[in-house]
Formats: structure tokens, sequence, C-alpha cells
């Protein structure tokens, strides 16, 4: 097998040095108090060329041999009830379940209750942030959307992957959802095979896939970047909208999204512990990732018209105006620099309404009980989610 020795390519170049000293990676090194440079870059790079191997063999012994359907059946009764009492398994299986079902000596239960706690208390924040910073901002990596125009993303559209992206946030943050067999549990096996899926059909179909420049497809120091997005990138966005947390909270959302990438099968030493970490984790990756391209806009604009095409308010006057608040907490969020190359359409306003939200959050902090935000922001946050089934649902939507 052909080795491909990386180098931190893109440091010198100016949507780079742009990003770190002046954009959103300016206000995250300010943010987390990280001190940055390229020191352990060869501690990291290998990992843009290894995947999740033992999720890939289960699909090979699982999924493609059989029809899809009944391997899903198959794999839902593993995550749901164990393997024990099943004979004859794939080795693969075995390795593989008792990988995700062994709880690594790290694992602190009140951590994850505390990082789950968070993502519930910010309501609808949370859903802004993962939306308007987390999954937009991402776009702007150009060789990071590979897999997603490659598994042809934009043909299924934006409100089935926003659906799919809030499915899984939401079930993987609930109280217990990451205990065995639990739901949370099952949506992060879930994906991970998805993810081997993904990989392996797009190493088969996809002739034009350049391994040197684009990584391996779905590659582990990828999905690290895509964890620190749920974790650092989101915490910073609620900050940012006014919200505050507690060290106790903080440490506990880093916690969360450990264990989650711990069973997605993301390698230990890439899943960071903390705000500073992370900070210098993502500072090294970005160094290898150019700036937007065509594909970048096409899946920013996708997502900026999901409110247009989501039936779920009835008026359009009513999806217009749902659209033009994602416009602004999206100009409010990232730097102009990064909403410049996404073409993010320029509004009139644009500060009222996260300003408000601001505002409003100060207030709502003082004046409401933590228990009180915690319930009903998990209530708020299952409400947008069903609604969204409901869409998928009763739809044609594929």
């Amino acid at each position: 097998m052909e080795k491909h020795i990386l180098q931190p390519r893109f440091k010198d170049a100016q949507h780079f040095k742009d990003f770190w000293s002046k954009g959103n990676g300016k206000q995250l090194l300010e943010f987390s108090g990280a001190e940055v440079n390229f020191n352990n870059f060869e501690q990291f790079s290998p990992y843009y060329y290894h995947v999740d191997d033992l999720g890939d063999q289960v699909v090979k012994d699982i999924y493609l041999t059989k029809k899809f359907n009944e391997a899903s059946r198959e794999i839902e009764t593993y995550i749901r009830n164990g393997i024990s009492e099943h004979k004859d398994l794939p080795e693969s299986v075995k390795n593989f379940f008792a990988q995700t079902q062994h709880i690594p000596d790290w694992l602190d239960y009140n951590l994850l209750k505390n990082g789950a706690e968070l993502c519930m208390r910010s309501n609808l924040d949370s859903l802004i942030s993962l939306r308007d910073y987390c999954l937009i901002g991402g776009y702007d990596y150009a060789y990071l959307n590979k897999p997603l125009i490659a598994t042809e993303a934009l043909k299924k559209g934006a409100v089935k992957r926003l659906s799919e992206t809030l499915d899984f946030w939401v079930n993987v943050t609930r109280y217990d959802a990451l205990e065995v067999h639990k739901k949370g549990y099952e949506f992060a096996i879930k994906t991970r095979l998805i993810h081997s899926y993904a990989r392996l059909s797009i190493k088969k179909h996809y002739k034009n896939w350049d391994t040197e420049n684009w990584g391996e497809p779905i590659n582990s120091w990828d999905m690290m970047a895509t964890y620190i997005g749920f974790s650092l990138v989101f915490m910073h966005s609620l900050h940012k909208l006014g919200n505050t947390f507690s060290a106790e909270e903080e440490k506990g959302l880093f916690h969360l999204w450990k264990y989650v990438g711990y069973l997605l099968g993301i390698p230990e030493n890439l899943l960071p512990d903390d705000k500073k970490q992370a900070t210098q984790y993502f500072y090294l990756w970005t160094s290898i990732q150019p700036p937007s391209d065509k594909d970048s806009v096409l899946l920013a604009h996708s997502l900026l018209n999901e409110s247009l095409e989501n039936p779920l308010l009835k008026y359009k006057f009513q999806r217009k105006n749902l659209r033009y608040l994602h416009i602004c907490c999206t100009w409010f969020l990232l730097d102009d620099d990064v909403c410049k190359r996404l073409q993010i359409p320029e509004v009139s306003n644009r500060n009222v309404f996260p300003k408000t939200k601001w505002m409003i959050n100060k207030v709502y902090d003082k004046l409401v009980s933590r228990d009180a935000r915690i319930r009903k922001g998990n209530k708020d946050q299952m409400k947008v989610l069903n609604d969204y089934h409901n869409i998928i649902d009763n739809s044609n939507f594929h």
C-alpha cells in the first residue's frame, strides 16, 4: 500500500493565517487560552490516512453478504441485546462489540450527565449553534466535504440531512443515553457503521478519489475535527450567543463527546479533554484544509434554503423569515471571510436578532433555575426532533 507523507501544506496560505489571526480561529484561541504551534503535527498527521478497520470489517462481513434491510435488523439485534446468545458470529462482529461494550477506565458518568445537561439547558441555542456555526462553518473546509459530495448528499437534500444530524445529536445528549444498549449508544454504533459503509462504497465506486490530498474517505483525523465541532465549536457558539456554563458543564461536554468519539471508533489519543487541547488539535488539522470551493458553496446554500423547502412552517413568508434569521445567525457566529467564501447572502439589520438573543439569554440565565431550563430545553428540542420526524415520515423526502 502506498504510504503518504503529509505536510501542513496550507500553514502559509492567507485563509489559514487570517482565520487564526483575525477570524474565528483567533476567537477560539482567546476563548480557550490555547497556545498553538506545529510541534505535534507528525503525531497527528498519519491519522489522515487511518480508518476504522473494525467497523469496515463488520460491514464487509454482514452488510455486503446480505440484503441491506436484513443486515440492519441483525446488527440492531446485537446492539440492543448483545451478542452472547449468538453463536458462529464472524470474528469481526465479536471484536467490534467487545470494543464498543467495553467501558473505558476514564469514563465518568457524572461528567456525561453534566455534558448532557448543558446540551439540553441551552435549548434552541444548541440547535442554532449546530446549524449556523458547526455545520455551515464546516463546509468552509473543502477536503472535509468530499465524502458528502461523493455520496451525493446534495441529491438527498438538506431537510433529510439536517433531520439525520438532529436525530443523532439529540439522542446521544440525553440522560443515560450512552449506556450500552440504550438509544444514544445505538445511534453511535449505527452512525459508525454508516461511515464504514459509505467509506467502502466511495473506495469501490468513486474512481476519482484523491487519497493523497483528501486523505482516506471519512478518515480518523477528519472525524476528530468533526467531533471538535460538536464540543469546542459548539461551546464557543453558545458563548457568543450569551450562554454561560460552569467548569463542570464544560468538562462534561468534552467528556460526553470523547465517549461518543470512542464509540464511533475514533482513536482515543485524538479525542481532546478540554477546550485548550481541542483548539491545539484543531489548529493542526486546519493546516491541511484549503478554503471553500464550489462544492462548499453548494452545500452551504442547500442548508440555507432548507428553511424554504421544509414544510414545518405553513406559510411562505414564515419560511422566508426563518431563512433570514438563520442567515443573521450565520453572519454573527462565523467570521466575515468564511461567510464571503461560502457566499452567504448579505441581509439588512443582521445583528439585531442575535444580539437580542444574547440579551435575553443574560436575563433568562438570572431569572430561571438551571433545572427548569434543562426540563424546558429537553422538551423543546424533542419537539423540534419530532416535527422533523413527522416531515420525513409523511413526505417524499427519501
